[in-house]
């Protein structure tokens, strides 16, 4: 991959399908700003032919900064997850999503586009939910790299601050998305009927 990794500046990761699907055509667009900030991007993934070489080139233009594996390991993909600080799931629609899942449960705040089971399981970094103790990422609904970019820059607020940062990924890794937690709701919801 060609990155050497410092503490001192946020990893952003990508382990997904590469498709348009998965809003990766929106990161190809806003790898620049990402790395002005300071950032390190890490991608593991295959798919589209386009985005396969948008992110491979945009390694070569940037190396040390962007590392990128063409293909899918999966012990791989959770060592990538559970090293970043950010993984990204910008998707234009997400049935559910495993992804985000194990990034909260890694500590890794995800930064995902609000939409199906992302929104479901994602509390946006707002001021609101940082003073209610509900923050567990970021999110973002319009879906173009303006709307990405204002999350991104949202990231790089919180990072500047260590205590907030690691409130948040305590709140993500006590987040419970089990079938213990799902048959309570259920439970309760046919009691209340």
């Amino acid at each position: 991959m060609g990155l050497t990794v410092d503490e001192k500046i946020p990893v952003f990761a990508i382990v997904s399908r590469l498709t348009h699907q998965k809003g990766l055509d929106l990161v190809l667009e806003a790898v620049p700003e990402l790395l002005e900030h300071g950032a390190q991007l890490v991608v593991m993934g295959a798919g589209d032919a386009d985005l396969q070489e948008g992110f491979l080139a945009a390694a070569a233009e940037y190396p040390g900064q962007v590392g990128v594996q063409i293909g899918y390991h999966e012990a791989f993909s959770h060592r990538i997850i559970g090293g970043a600080d950010v993984i990204m799931v910008p998707s234009r629609f997400e049935p559910c999503g495993l992804t985000q899942l194990y990034g909260l449960k890694y500590g890794t705040l995800p930064l995902v586009r609000h939409t199906g089971g992302l929104a479901d399981t994602v509390a946006d970094c707002s001021l609101e939910n940082l003073a209610d103790g509900l923050t567990t990422g970021f999110s973002f609904s319009d879906c173009n790299v303006v709307a990405l970019s204002r999350a991104i820059r949202r990231v790089f607020v919180l990072w500047s601050s260590p205590t907030l940062w690691r409130y948040v990924q305590r709140q993500a890794m006590a987040m419970d998305f089990s079938w213990q937690v799902a048959a309570q709701t259920y439970r309760a919801l046919y009691q209340r009927l």
